[in-house]
This record gives C-alpha cells, sequence and structure tokens, in this order.
C-alpha cells in the first residue's frame, strides 16, 4: 500500500522549514587573496576545497590595482535546523576590496556557487522508511544581494526543493535573511603562497521569514 501525504499539508510544512530555520549558524572557512596588478595562477589545490579567482569581478573605474585584493571565501556553514544540525555543502564567494580614488574603502562583489545539501529527516525531521522519499527536502543557499565582508554582513536566500513543496519556494525570496557573522577565534595562516587564511564564525541572531510560492 503506498504512502501518500495529502496536498493541504504542504503550508504547515514550508512553515515549518521556515520557523525551523530561525536558529543558529556557524562556519567554518578558508579565504584566498591576491593583488589584481600581479600576474597570478590559480592553486593547483587548497587544504579543503579547491577554488579560483576566475569570478574575481572588474575594479571600479580609476581604481588602482596595487591597492586592491580578490578574496574567495569558501565556507561549509553549519545550520541547526530545529534539532537537526545540517552541514551545508561548501558554499564559494568572491569580492574584490580596496581603495577608492576618493581615498574611501570600497567592495565589488564578484559571485557565489552553492549546491544543494540533504536535510536530515526531511521536511518532519523523522522521516524513515517508505516516507522517506516522499518527504526529503534539500535546501540550497543563494546569494540575497547585500555583503559587507568588512563588517561581516551577508544576506542568503535559501531554495527549499521537496516532493510535498511547489517549485520555487524560497526562504527569504523577497526579503532575504541578513546574518551578521562574528568571528569565534584567531584566523590561522594555512599557506603563505598562495595566501590562504582559515577562521571560523558564527551568527545565532538571525531570523527567517516563511518562505514564498510554497503555499498560504
Amino acid at each position: 500500500m503506498s504512502n501518500t501525504t495529502p496536498d493541504d499539508r504542504r503550508p504547515s510544512l514550508a512553515r515549518r522549514a521556515a520557523l525551523a530555520l530561525a536558529g543558529a549558524a556557524a562556519l567554518t572557512g578558508l579565504v584566498g587573496a591576491y593583488t589584481p596588478s600581479l600576474a597570478h595562477a590559480a592553486p593547483s589545490s587548497t587544504p579543503r576545497y579547491s577554488s579560483d579567482f576566475s569570478d574575481c569581478p572588474a575594479l571600479p573605474a580609476g581604481a588602482d590595482p596595487a591597492r586592491w585584493r580578490c578574496e574567495v571565501h569558501t565556507a561549509a556553514p553549519l545550520l541547526t535546523i530545529g534539532k537537526v544540525d545540517v552541514t551545508l555543502d561548501p558554499i564559494i564567494m568572491t569580492h574584490a576590496e580596496g581603495q577608492m580614488p576618493d581615498g574611501t574603502w570600497g567592495q565589488v562583489w564578484g559571485a557565489m556557487h552553492s549546491t544543494p545539501t540533504t536535510v536530515p529527516g526531511g521536511l518532519t525531521g523523522t522521516a524513515a522508511g517508505e516516507r522517506t522519499r516522499q518527504l526529503r527536502l534539500a535546501i540550497k543557499p543563494e546569494y540575497g544581494g547585500r555583503s559587507d565582508f568588512y563588517t561581516g554582513r551577508l544576506s542568503l536566500r535559501f531554495r527549499l526543493s521537496s516532493p510535498l513543496l511547489p517549485h520555487g519556494c524560497t526562504i527569504g525570496a523577497s526579503a532575504p535573511v541578513d546574518f551578521q557573522v562574528k568571528r569565534s577565534g584567531p584566523s590561522k595562516w594555512v599557506s603563505q603562497d598562495p595566501p590562504v587564511i582559515e577562521f571560523s564564525a558564527y551568527d545565532d541572531t538571525f531570523t527567517a521569514p516563511r518562505p514564498s510560492t510554497a503555499g498560504p
């Protein structure tokens, strides 16, 4: 006998996913950097994740490349979803920062890459057996349009995918989730050439809106 779940459960499941996300996030990250004025090549390997500088953005008009650097952040965020800790697949973010022609400091966003991560226990947190496939849930972080790497601010959206959720169900679609990340200890030099720094950070104060296009 097949195990089915009525469609009228979709809204509550979507809300459950959103409310559960309002918890805590921690990450361990690697930052690699290079100065745009120097010749460079992508490192052949990194201590944890492979990344390169191909997403480094163009600098503002009139900016001196010698006063700028491009950074590639490789992060493995740990999200607390209800009672389940989920380590997201690696997120790779690229940006450039440096001195503007008027002497102020500026930043230019490059790109973000991520992949969906399966949430243990699915939509209910307890899915098992025949219900596992139907109640499975995956979450994929996407750039929310705001970032400030000087202060640790970053906005993200979270795309949810499940057989029981409509296509496009997203937490933070119209109002991205704002993170104010704080360092949780000293950074550590992993490599000098290329320069790679490892650090840990967290945010235990963020809140998430309910998903959009995921039911009433």
